[in-house]
């Protein structure tokens, strides 16, 4: 819808075709209902959140900032908010805002949609291109914008369609994978305690293989039937490269306001307040009722102990877990629940400066289908209007005047 709009705006007259029932729905679910629309940077620390690619985006961002992205919507009639972290989001807390403004400025400026899927397309000897849809009818036009997004969220319309049709005039795509994704675990731990959330609790993921951080964070987390997910766990999957069954380790501390002392001395006093109490009953104060027998088993102190049997070298040990209790992470899950496609149209093939193909001049690529992605916080859908605007643009100019 950007690209259509920016494209109409400067005098193109511009098809958008959709093969959903209506247009955004992919952006009607992002931020769970809410739409994280941007995030509120300067480029250079936007661009030190984008993992894949960044210097790729220099053109596009100083074409279309996160502060050109507020007062697009803000000129269009939906009010804007920063939250934590820079996120913004309407003031309403409706994406439906979002996607209602991008619509009505698409028709406005002259933008046709048309309903249907793009069976193929190619480029005839006249030098214009020809799509042909699902139910056999042509379109035919100088220009051709590909913003088809990746593979995640399928049933919203991503289902990959843009690789094959960017395939179709010469373009690779590079190795496809979740981002922004929940992560499963080797074991059965987390399915017990499936449904728990966590908060204020500080989680960091670890390379077996080289014993390094690759990403630490403070915030909320989920256990599942399969894994970990909630706001942490889909942040520290970006960080996550060639992903392999325990190549990486969640550790959480699970009271990271507290040193080891300060906790112990806590455990002390638990135990004092307790001390006619079995171990296992001995913890009500301190975690979630689902997490206790998983902590207890772990802590290889027996459940039935009395509490003033416990020595300090148990404790040791229960601190030691309370502070990192780890949950070894046997891949992501599937693709299909990414927020983000990792991957995509190789960015080498793409002139930066204008989003145009280096291999098929008056074809334009952007958004997901981009081998770009980032870290979440607003920083993808900025890149999907930052990458759009710019193609919408330059695939309006005149080839003949440059204008």
């Amino acid at each position: 819808m950007m690209a259509g709009l920016s494209a109409a705006s400067a005098g193109a007259s511009v098809c958008l075709v959709e093969r959903n029932d209506r247009p955004g729905r992919k952006l009607g679910i992002t931020g769970k209902g809410r739409c994280n629309i941007t995030n509120d940077c300067p480029r250079d620390e936007f661009m030190g959140n984008v993992p894949r690619n960044p210097k790729f985006l220099y053109s596009a961002l100083s074409s279309f900032s996160p502060e050109n992205t507020k007062a697009f919507f803000e000129a269009n009639g939906v009010p804007l908010k920063t939250e934590r972290g820079r996120r913004v989001f309407p003031v309403s807390d409706r994406a439906a805002d979002i996607v209602d403004a991008m619509v009505r400025v698409c028709r406005e400026t002259g933008v046709r949609f048309m309903t249907g899927r793009v069976r193929d397309a190619k480029k005839d000897e006249d030098g214009l291109f020809t799509v042909r849809l699902s139910d056999g009818t042509a379109l035919r036009s100088r220009r051709l914008i590909l913003c088809t997004g990746g593979l995640s969220y399928p049933r919203t319309g991503s289902t990959g369609d843009g690789y094959r049709l960017a395939g179709l005039f010469g373009h690779g795509v590079t190795e496809i994978s979740p981002s922004l994704v929940p992560l499963c675990e080797s074991g059965h731990d987390c399915a017990r305690m499936q449904g728990l959330s966590l908060k204020n609790v500080r989680v960091t993921l670890t390379d077996t293989r080289t014993g390094k951080s690759v990403f630490t964070d403070f915030g909320e987390m989920l256990f599942t039937h399969f894994g970990v997910s909630g706001p942490l766990i889909l942040s520290a999957s970006a960080h996550l490269a060639d992903m392999k069954k325990d190549a990486y380790v969640c550790s959480v501390d699970l009271k990271p306001a507290l040193d080891p002392e300060t906790l112990d001395a806590r455990l002390v006093s638990d135990f004092r307040r307790y001390a006619n109490r079995d171990f296992i009953h001995a913890l009500d104060d301190l975690l979630p009722a689902k997490m206790i027998p998983v902590v207890v088993e772990r802590s290889g102190i027996p459940e039935r102990m009395k509490t003033n049997g416990i020595t300090k070298e148990m404790r040791r040990t229960l601190v030691r877990i309370l502070k990192g209790f780890e949950i070894r992470i046997s891949g992501f899950r599937p693709i299909e629940e990414a927020v983000v496609t990792r991957g995509g149209v190789d960015v080498r093939d793409i002139d930066p400066r204008s989003m145009e193909s280096r291999l098929c001049p008056g074809l334009y690529l952007a958004g997901e289908l981009l081998d770009v992605d980032a870290y979440t916080g607003g920083f993808n859908l900025q890149i999907a209007l930052s990458t759009g605007r710019l193609a919408g643009l330059q695939a309006a100019r005149d080839p003949g005047t440059g204008k």
